[in-house]
């Protein structure tokens, strides 16, 4: 895994930081649909995804669930990174959305980085203006788009991140992730095959624009 670690991080972070990465941290594989951390627990630690692709979650007790953003091979979850600062608790759940590899920084290496090392630092701040893009267009999503946009604009979204136009996933996969109802999600994915824009398959969707 060191080689993932360089090849994905080599680009934002100098040798010096890679060195006492590779000496410092744990490195674990997730399967598909895996829980890496949870609501509730506490975080030692700030995940670099080396490979794959995990989900980002938030959930409300009466709602379910509803997804903030994707991470994938060169990212890391900065809303851990806050919480590992202050020994918070987890008020997110992050899932392995593939297969995937993460390298783990105990949280006082994290800070000790921060004040030393100058590529250590330009990185998380880079990864917190993202993530904070990415969920203030979640939250946009939410209240200002329908239903049809957002499915259509989560499937694209997929797509890009997998780098593949045939995604393997179900409609009640879909649903939980856009906290909606599988009902809802079928009926607006058969609008979205009518309009030409989808092909749906078994436990698969082909996109078409």
């Amino acid at each position: 895994m060191h080689d993932l670690l360089r090849s994905k991080y080599s680009d934002v972070l100098d040798t010096n930081i890679l060195d006492s990465i590779e000496e410092v941290a744990k490195y674990k594989r997730f399967q598909r649909g895996e829980v890496i951390l949870d609501i509730g627990q506490t975080i030692h630690f700030i995940p670099l995804v080396l490979s794959g692709a995990v989900k980002v979650m938030r959930e409300d007790v009466d709602k379910g669930e509803l997804l903030l953003y994707y991470l994938s091979g060169g990212d890391t979850c900065t809303m851990t990174a806050t919480c590992c600062t202050h020994n918070r608790i987890s008020a997110i759940r992050v899932i392995a959305d593939s297969q995937s590899e993460i390298a783990f920084v105990p949280n006082n290496y994290f800070s000790l980085w921060l004040a030393e090392n100058e590529s250590w630092r330009n990185f998380i701040l880079q990864s917190y203006s993202m993530r904070l893009d990415e969920m203030i267009q979640a939250v946009d999503s939410l209240a200002f788009s329908n239903m049809e946009e957002r499915v259509l604009n989560y499937l694209i979204q997929k797509m890009k991140l997998e780098d593949d136009r045939i995604l393997t996933i179900t409609h009640s996969e879909i649903a939980s992730d856009l906290n909606s109802s599988r009902v809802v999600i079928s009926r607006v994915l058969k609008k979205l095959e009518s309009d030409e824009k989808i092909v749906l398959l078994r436990n698969e969707i082909r996109i078409l624009i």
